[in-house]
């Protein structure tokens, strides 16, 4: 079936904007300020948070916010530059037992560079036992398109999503390498064994998709069981998409969006054996994470998908059915912020890391009577 279809008509009934009656239904509380150009928000299960801050910090925060002052040491040093530095962490699905966590970040210089996966124990304010699981192959020159998101699947794997070193584009295309693609890997940094390219000549067999861009959003529904992202499109052409195994997702032979010089990139939005996104945007939002609602604070967001916007400067609730949009809603428009990160809390809060020097931690909670 083309998703695309009935797009442009389904469209033209979304709600593109937050009305009165939606803002009532919540409130928005600032929970930290001074984080510098923070990427990523992990829970602990005693209530603290871990936030990343792009420039190589990693942050501890109490239950209510409260920002430690010394940085978490141990953190491995990569390269920074304006798209990248430090960028993921995620908890362990068994961190009660073993304290691990992930952090992904940029390594090399601006010569040769790319994106890597590292895995350690944390122990108090350091960590412990670092291991490298995973650098993306080639190392190649510039300092944009590095993907960096992760998550975990239930059957003890991880996705992790990469960009395409934006120089590189038609590298995504090329399963001999990891530019422009996803990888799934086990949670030691090993290649499954139903991987979809493992034992294929010529083929890197750490990956799980290809024919992306720059994914910077990625979320896994428990309730149904599907892998969503979000990625980058250059001037329009940002893409929401279902991942399955082995799909080819277009990029670049297939796009929405036109070169940032306005020209042509492809003639074509869709080609045979390529997966086409369940939903584009043009102009571009620039999506920067990507969250499934799933709690209990907010029942009439349960299943929704939520998409943080950088240039969008809001995040863009989006209701599927059965793959096909329902409904789009713009929300938090008012904090006129560029949002980095949106993540759904243990007791059902949705949180915001909004992105810049002055970076903040906010806290989404119903209204009330």
């Amino acid at each position: 079936m083309n998703r695309l279809t009935s797009l442009p008509a389904l469209l033209l009934a979304t709600l593109l904007a937050a009305d009165a009656a939606s803002a009532d239904n919540y409130r928005i509380e600032t929970l930290t300020e001074g984080l510098s150009y923070p990427w990523s928000l992990a829970f602990l299960p005693d209530g603290r948070m871990l936030v990343t801050e792009r420039g190589g910090q990693l942050r501890q925060l109490e239950a209510d916010g409260r920002l430690r002052e010394a940085p978490v040491t141990g953190v491995p040093e990569g390269y920074v530059d304006v798209q990248t530095g430090l960028m993921e962490v995620a908890i362990d699905p068994d961190f009660a037992d073993n304290g691990l966590i992930y952090l992904t970040y940029a390594y090399g210089d601006a010569e040769a560079n790319n994106t890597r996966l590292a895995r350690a124990r944390l122990v108090d304010d350091r960590l412990e036992d670092l291991q490298v699981l995973f650098s993306a192959q080639p190392a190649k020159r510039g300092g944009s398109h590095f993907g960096g998101r992760l998550v975990f699947l239930p059957d003890d794997t991880l996705v992790l999503t990469l960009g395409d070193g934006f120089d590189y584009r038609e590298q995504a295309q090329n399963l001999g390498n990891h530019l422009g693609k996803l990888v799934r890997l086990t949670r030691d940094g090993e290649v499954p064994p139903d991987n979809p390219f493992r034992d294929q000549p010529g083929v890197e067999p750490a990956i799980f998709s290809s024919g992306h861009r720059n994914v910077q959003g990625i979320a896994y529904d428990p309730e149904t069981g599907r892998l969503y992202t979000n990625e980058h499109g250059p001037r329009g052409g940002d893409e929401l998409n279902l991942i399955e195994s082995g799909r080819n997702y277009g990029w670049p032979l297939a796009t929405f969006g036109i070169d940032y010089t306005g020209a042509q990139i492809s003639p074509f939005r869709q080609l045979p054996g390529m997966t086409a996104p369940l939903l584009h945007w043009s102009p571009s939002l620039a999506p920067s994470a990507l969250a499934v609602y799933r709690g209990e604070l907010f029942p009439q967001w349960q299943g929704d998908l939520f998409n943080a916007a950088l240039v969008g400067r809001e995040v863009r609730r989006v209701r599927l059915t059965n793959g096909t949009l329902v409904e789009q809603q713009s929300l938090f428009k008012e904090l006129d912020a560029r949002i980095r990160d949106v993540r759904v809390g243990p007791e059902g809060a949705l949180y915001l890391l909004t992105d810049g020097a002055e970076g903040r931690l906010l806290r989404v909670v119903p209204a009330g009577p």
